[in-house]
């Protein structure tokens, strides 16, 4: 992996193996394992604002497939590792003070789970292949949600519709940024499922544990400035405009961006949302999954054209 900086204003995290295994960074050498070679996303470090920024390209599935689940984690973890290397290190002021999940993909946050892979192993009786693929959804929105156990905010800048496990993947995050045409919402119910990756206890943090049942078993769609008025959605931005939010949010608080962090940190202590949690979800959603009807197939038949159609 290396880390380069190809202009002025930006360090761009570039993932290209290297026979030695090195990470550049900041003209210092961390030697680290590590031959990953993301195809979906790109990493960069803005040096004028300090913000990570995490973006799907826009040549990535526009829904979670179990190859870019174990790219994103991948990552995730030799982030989340070389950041605490610099904790430990004395260096706490190098790590990033916040970590921007966004998509580049044409009006498409994430549209969630790969229902196609998931109508394959119901079909075909395969529970633990279900697990797994659930329990690396899980991992990936947990570990988002205790910010990688650093000194960060995570963001979700929601630049396009975030349905399933993509409204999950921003409901993990500390702050949720959404442009004014956006829309977002938990489908699963339309085919007697739940959405199991944390939905229900990330929302719960955000309003009451009754509205955020009666938001899930609703199983619509909503607007970006209806899920504000609801307290799912923290800011809204005009469209196009959401990066320029973001950059101001940080600048606001460039002064006290510390006690931010743990004052956020505290709030969540006070709604703890453990791993433990997720995971005993899990095995509930994958009972459930398996035990689909065929009118409950044919539906999920149908959502998975308009997932090959990149929308809804």
């Amino acid at each position: 992996m290396i880390l380069t900086a190809p202009d002025t204003r930006n360090e761009r995290l570039s993932t290209n193996k290297r026979s030695n295994n090195t990470v550049h960074l900041l003209n210092n050498t961390v030697r680290q394992p590590s031959s990953i070679e993301p195809e979906f996303f790109e990493a960069r470090i803005e040096s004028e604002t300090g913000i990570h920024w995490w973006r799907l390209t826009a040549d990535c599935p526009p829904k979670f497939t179990p190859e870019l689940v174990a790219q994103l984690r991948r990552f995730q973890t030799e982030f989340a590792i070389r950041m605490r290397n610099r904790v430990a290190a004395g260096d706490a002021a190098s790590v990033p003070r916040y970590h921007v999940l966004t998509s580049d993909i044409d009006g498409i946050f994430n549209l969630g789970g790969d229902l196609a892979y998931f109508y394959r192993l119901i079909r075909d009786g395969k529970r633990e292949p279900l697990a797994a693929y659930a329990r690396d959804c899980v991992d990936l929105v947990y570990h988002n949600s205790v910010a990688f156990d650093l000194p960060m905010t995570t963001i979700a800048l929601v630049k396009g519709n975030a349905l399933g496990g993509g409204m999950e993947a921003a409901l993990s995050a500390g702050i949720i940024v959404a442009e004014r045409h956006v829309r977002m919402g938990l489908p699963e119910v339309l085919f007697n499922l739940f959405p199991g990756m944390g939905a229900y206890q990330f929302l719960s943090r955000r309003m009451s544990p009754s509205a955020a049942q009666k938001l899930i078993l609703s199983g619509r769609l909503y607007g970006a400035e209806e899920l504000f008025d609801m307290g799912v959605v923290d800011h809204v931005a005009e469209t196009g405009e959401g990066e320029d939010v973001v950059r101001r949010l940080v600048h606001r608080e460039r002064n006290h961006s510390r006690a931010a962090i743990a004052f956020r940190r505290a709030v969540q202590a006070d709604h703890p949302v453990s791993r433990e949690q997720l995971m005993s979800f899990v095995e509930s959603w994958v009972d459930a999954a398996m035990n689909l009807d065929e009118r409950d197939l044919n539906h999920m038949r149908y959502l998975i054209r308009s997932q090959q159609e990149r929308g809804f």
